[in-house]
This record gives C-alpha cells, structure tokens and sequence, in this order.
C-alpha cells in the first residue's frame, strides 16, 4: 500500500513538534551539506532549512506522492533544496554530511546494527546523526492492531507477519559510542489531543502504522479491520472533558555527532 501524503499530513502540526525538539539537541556548528532522510511531505525539510543557516539541503523519501508533495511546499522552492526518490537502506553520500535527519522514518528500515553506523560514516567531522523514532509498540494502538490481525478471519495473511524490530536507548548508545564523540539519547512521550474523539486516533494511523496491516486486505476486509480498530480505540481512547482525545505518543530521540 502506497504511502498518502495527504493522510499522513492530516496531523502534520503534531508529527512536526518531535523535529524541532530533536534538531534543537543538535550541537551547533555551520552546517554546509544536509540531508533530510524520509522527508515525507517535506515538513521535517522545512525544520532542517530554518536551522541550518545557507546549507545545501537534500531531502529523499522512497514514496513518490511524500516526494511530489514535499517538491510542492512553497518554502522548499528555493535553489538550494533538492528532493528527490530514493532507499534509505541503499543510501550514501555524495560528499560528507554536516547534518543527518531522520524523523520518523528509520522504524521502517531493518538491520539498524548496520545502517546506525553506515549513516555514522556518512558525516564530515564533527558532523551530526540526528534521529527520531515511535516508540510505541507497546501502546494500545499499536498492541490492538497486532490483536485485531491475529484474531479475524483474515489471521492466516499475517501467518508471516512482523515489523522491523525496534531498540531501546541503550543498544543505541552502546552502538554508537566507539563511533562518535558524543552520544545522546532520550525518550519522551508526547500527550496529543485530538479532535474528533476515537476516529482521530484512527485516522492517525491510517497515516502511519496501521499502513502495512491494511496493505495485506482486500477493499472490504480494510472497511471491517477498520470498524474493529475503531471499536477497540473508543475502548482504550476515552473522551476527554473537552471532547478530545488524548493520544499518548512515546519517541526515541538519538543525536550521534561524529
């Protein structure tokens, strides 16, 4: 199932706020070559250029619609921002990196004992691997999802089923430290209200994590998978005093500087 840019940036506001937090963690230094690694719609690009002075910025996704969207983004029309098609998994630099971003996008990729310190040799001196990702597999969203596939009618297509496998802070220290001058590593949960009670969270991830469970259904078995999730997020989401929602989202947050 393709990525939509469009569901994904129905909570852009949201999704941005770990950006800044992990950029503003970056050491400071001038910052001429920087590349945003899954830049989705472009708006952890927009971030990156705001905070990296006159710095030629590259911005790659491998979803052609979070391309053709980020390329749309009025501040990212400007010379020195090229976005383009490509494999986090298979990426190298042309020319050593002052700055690696990668906002929620590495969860995607496996293999994080080789590709940390792949991305790590990709930094000019004194360079920084700033990286975010979800930490919430453990959450009601994420455990409910995993329930919902094993138990319906559709269980033998998740017979196979599994994610890339996640880390804690400590086996990215542990990685990175031989490699880097510095590490930092930090978790933080953020708490966001949403409107639209028990569908909003739905809707958050139809833009994300529930992508690759709908992605093994037939057109209908999505509707009912769908109306379960709903049914089990009314369950573990209640309604706030202000007929909210509020949606608690950890992150792992790691700032290797070379």
């Amino acid at each position: 199932m393709a990525w939509s840019a469009t569901q994904y940036s129905l909570f852009e506001n949201e999704r941005t706020r770990a950006v800044r937090d992990l950029l503003a963690a970056v050491p400071p230094r001038p910052i001429r070559q920087a590349t945003d690694l899954g830049c989705g719609p472009g708006n952890s690009t927009e971030v990156l250029l705001q905070q990296s002075g006159d710095a030629q910025v590259t911005a790659l996704d491998s979803d052609p619609d979070m391309i053709e969207k980020a390329r749309e983004r009025p501040r990212l029309k400007v010379p020195r921002v090229r976005c383009e098609i490509a494999d986090i998994a298979h990426w190298s630099a042309v020319v050593p990196q002052d700055l690696i971003l990668a906002n929620a996008s590495l969860q995607w990729v496996p293999d994080h004992g080789d590709l940390y310190p792949h991305l790590v040799r990709q930094l000019s001196d004194g360079g920084s691997l700033a990286v975010q990702t979800p930490d919430n597999l453990d959450e009601p969203a994420h455990r409910r999802m995993r329930e919902i596939a094993s138990q319906g009618p559709w269980a033998a297509k998740f017979a196979d089923f599994s994610l890339p496998p996640r880390h804690n802070g400590a086996f990215y220290y542990d990685l990175l430290s031989p490699l880097c001058t510095r590490v930092d590593v930090w978790r933080t949960t953020y708490h966001h209200p949403l409107e639209g009670g028990a569908q909003a969270v739905v809707e958050w991830f139809k833009g994300s994590g529930l992508r690759p469970y709908l992605a093994r259904l037939e057109e209908g078995e999505r509707e009912d998978f769908l109306q379960l999730y709903l049914q089990a997020m009314e369950q573990d989401y209640p309604t706030a005093s202000d007929g909210k929602v509020l949606l608690p989202f950890p992150r792992l947050f790691v700032v290797a500087t070379r």
